[in-house]
């Protein structure tokens, strides 16, 4: 268990923060907010990201990665989330990456793998069909027809659907739960973005009696269930990784505001209330920072209890955001409620973010479970 950055990891997460701090400030993804962005992010930033090395970090050295690890690639994450940067990384490399690389053949990974690492595709998880994360159970299915399935249902909050190349479809089998490789741009397929209010890039995705060919399928019946759930789990602690970074600028700016604003004739952070507030969200940071390392470190350890720590990552981070945004807007006072302030675009993505993946209700349902209880 490995709970500090090594020196490679340190230089590539200063080197990401240099980077996004100056190309995509927090003032771009407002840009793209206003300007109704139809793509949702800046092409020319995914291809900076892609020369940088971030879509290829944890692909295999075979198929064109640099096999760097999860720890690394969730630095990169974490310092996208101070600036909450807007990129296909997540569910590109991620969400879709992930499952190939866990259950692809051979074929699929020398077909698809080389052009994620060079930024000419870009993956989308069709996983969600109801409001709450449930991630088995499918009303989406595929049916067998000769040597092609025939796939029909409807998945909502995809993300990054509207703009991704290809699709990974989570659907019923008669085997079980099966995982197709889509065309976005397939017959029978539609899609329909939506805007979430903390500006990240969503889609509905109908697939009306969409064929695939047999070559399609990735894994089916309990294995691909199993795929899904370790794809889903990387995804998870990932996104931890991500609510890690948003929460801790978004805790900087504030203790930067409580030095700088006078009430009384007196700065605001010298009020010993307002000092007790905030010396409970660093503590909660600090826990949430163990926490995610630890669960990035079992990725690349491969470690039994993966599971029961993406669950308690995700469930801690779910906590710690919400209250650091929360407590943010209250400490700035009137100004923290209003469009002007990037204190209420943290605040946005914390709503969103912790419903991705499972809310806390889910995951310390399912840590509960996972622990034999």
């Amino acid at each position: 268990m490995t709970l500090v950055l090594n020196e490679e990891q340190r230089l590539l997460k200063d080197t990401a923060k240099d980077f996004l701090t100056r190309t995509m400030p927090v003032s771009a993804l407002r840009q793209l907010r206003d300007q109704k962005d139809s793509l949702g992010y800046q092409a020319e930033h995914w291809q900076q990201m892609v020369e940088l090395g971030w879509a290829s970090m944890v692909l295999p050295e075979a198929y064109d990665g640099l096999d760097f690890g999860y720890m690394g690639l969730g630095a990169v994450i974490e310092e996208c989330g101070r600036t909450l940067a807007a990129s296909p990384l997540f569910s590109t490399v991620v969400l879709g990456a992930s499952i190939i690389i866990e259950g692809g053949s051979d074929e699929q990974k020398a077909a698809l793998l080389p052009l994620i690492a060079a930024g000419e595709l870009r993956l989308a998880l069709a996983l969600e069909e109801k409001p709450h994360h449930q991630p088995s159970g499918f009303a989406t299915t595929a049916a067998a027809d000769g040597n092609e399935y025939i796939i029909h249902g409807e998945k909502h909050f995809v993300l990054d659907g509207h703009s991704a190349d290809k699709l990974i479809v989570a659907t019923s089998l008669v085997s079980g739960t099966g995982l197709f490789i889509v065309d976005a741009n397939a017959s029978g397929v539609e899609r329909h973005r939506h805007h979430l209010i903390d500006s990240r890039n969503s889609a509905t995705i109908k697939f009306n009696h969409v064929r695939v060919k047999q070559a399609a399928l990735i894994s089916d019946g309990n294995h691909g269930q199993t795929i899904l759930n370790t794809a889903i789990d990387y995804g998870r602690i990932c996104l931890a990784a991500e609510m890690l970074g948003a929460a801790t600028e978004c805790f900087e700016r504030t203790v930067a505001y409580l030095k700088e604003r006078d009430q009384f004739g007196v700065k605001i952070g010298s009020f010993q209330a307002l000092q007790h507030r905030a010396a409970t969200m660093f503590i909660e940071l600090e826990l949430a920072k163990s926490v995610v390392l630890d669960a990035l470190s079992a990725i690349d350890d491969k470690r039994a209890d993966l599971p029961q720590l993406a669950s308690l990552a995700k469930a801690k981070l779910n906590d710690v955001f919400e209250l650091i945004t929360n407590e943010a807007v209250q400490m700035h006072g009137g100004i923290g409620v209003t469009d002007e302030l990037d204190i209420g675009l943290f605040l946005k993505r914390s709503r969103v973010a912790t419903q991705i993946l499972g809310n806390s209700h889910f995951h310390r349902d399912r840590y509960a479970s996972l622990c034999g209880y």
